[in-house]
């Protein structure tokens, strides 16, 4: 990537299409599937893990605004990488890392999606078409994602539209059925499951970094990407804490264990009925189809342009259909693979830690290139020494849980960036079109 001349690509996406990309990818399966889980862990201080958690996006939002108001790129994060970090091996196992993180998001999401399809169409969230379904949603938003970013801001648009409304009409309901005394009850709250909690919810918020993908798609990247980047973020975090409220101050801690991973869904039903509960669920489905499809059309762009740098190989650089080429083919099928065979509930964790060292790299990006960044340096200060704390903090608490399994995943996640990013690329690699 160029430091300084722009991709030559037509550009098509509004700051609002770019706030939209930002929404769908946040309010996604994360919130849906682990505000139950940090509510387990903390109870009613929730809404604390998730401003917390919201104020590290922040920070980290304003290093990513202000490297893709500067240096934009289709490949986003993964070109941020090669700007400053100063060692090509880490450059190239970051990106790496990256991906491979795009690849366990969606594979989770998809999955979620499919669990919560099957339980409205046949009553059961185990039901054989759990991944029936995940794996043709996959299929069709590669699908709408092949057809070009204007198609995709324009799809965007109208599921966060949908969702948003859905989920607006439950808070309104579920404010005026709050009991203010069940958020009144507290327990004592480890220092470290609190830091784990703010981990888990910081997964919720990241896919606002797949925004940086789209910078090279706006018409004026320096005004539009900072105010996109803030308003996403800052919205979403209102979101969060509202609906964090609501469903705390409507479930019971017993129900709560019983139903943890559709929380959202279950507390519309004492408050909406049964009617609520589909209500909600479909408000998943479009979340959890937004959060796809942004991070689909991520993974396009991230996989081309490291196919173009040389990091990935061959199959990686020769488009074979609309632009995507037979290496992202083969990743949208490693996906599904993925969806289909193994049970991913354990990734949130291994997602929330790579999420957080490919963030915490941007900001040693952003600083190392403050001046031509125009960043304030005392925010990058702040933000990194937070996204540090919560890091370290978050894999201390994994190792004394003895999650053995996502340390595991983890370790191995990261040496196959390594083994990818040791290689040497080759000079002058371009894309097939």
């Amino acid at each position: 990537m160029s430091d300084s001349n722009p991709l030559p690509h037509h550009k098509h996406m509004s700051v609002w299409g770019v706030v939209a990309l930002g929404i769908g990818s946040m309010v996604g399966a994360g919130v849906f599937a682990l505000l139950g889980q940090i509510a387990i862990n903390v109870r009613s201080d929730t809404w604390i893990a998730f401003v917390l958690a919201g104020i590290a996006a922040l920070f980290s939002g304003y290093s990513y605004a202000r490297l893709s108001a500067v240096f934009p790129s289709r490949g986003g994060v993964t070109d941020f990488f090669a700007l400053g970090i100063g060692s090509p091996v880490v450059e190239r196992a970051l990106a790496c890392l990256y991906l491979i993180t795009l690849i366990l998001t969606l594979a989770l999401i998809a999955k979620a999606f499919g669990a919560y399809t099957a339980r409205i169409l046949h009553q059961s969230e185990h039901s054989d078409w759990v991944n029936i379904y995940a794996t043709g949603i996959m299929i069709l938003l590669t699908i709408i994602n092949l057809l070009g970013s204007k198609t995709v801001g324009r799809v965007e648009l109208v599921l966060v539209a949908v969702k948003l409304i859905i989920l607006f009409l439950f808070i309104i309901v579920g404010a005026i059925t709050l009991k203010p005394s069940m958020l009144e009850v507290h327990q004592d709250v480890q220092t470290s499951m609190m830091f784990s909690s703010i981990g888990l919810a910081f997964f919720a918020y990241s896919g606002f970094g797949l925004m940086a993908s789209a910078s090279a798609d706006v018409t004026n990247p320096e005004r539009d990407m900072p105010r996109a980047f803030m308003l996403a973020i800052g919205l979403v975090i209102v979101l969060y804490v509202v609906l964090a409220l609501v469903v705390l101050g409507n479930v019971s801690p017993e129900d709560l264990i019983k139903y943890t991973d559709t929380a959202v869904a279950q507390a519309a039903a004492p408050i909406l009925g049964s009617a609520g509960f589909l209500l909600v669920s479909i408000a998943a489905l479009f979340a959890t189809a937004s959060s796809i499809v942004a991070n689909i059309f991520s993974m396009l762009n991230v996989s081309k342009e490291m196919g173009s740098s040389g990091i990935l190989p061959l199959p990686f650089r020769k488009a074979i259909f609309s632009g995507g080429s037979q290496g992202f083919f083969l990743l949208i099928a490693l996906v599904m693979l993925l969806t289909n065979f193994f049970n991913l509930s354990f990734i949130a964790n291994v997602a929330s830690a790579t999420f957080l060292a490919c963030y915490i790299a941007v900001f040693v990006v952003c600083w190392r290139r403050r001046k031509e960044c125009h960043a304030n340096a005392l925010l990058l200060v702040l933000g990194f020494v937070f996204m540090v704390g919560i890091f370290t903090t978050f894999i201390a608490e994994m190792v004394m849980a003895g999650l053995w399994l996502q340390c595991g995943t983890l370790a191995a996640a990261i040496l196959v960036s390594l083994a990818i990013g040791w290689k040497t690329p080759p000079e002058n690699t371009e894309i097939e079109e």
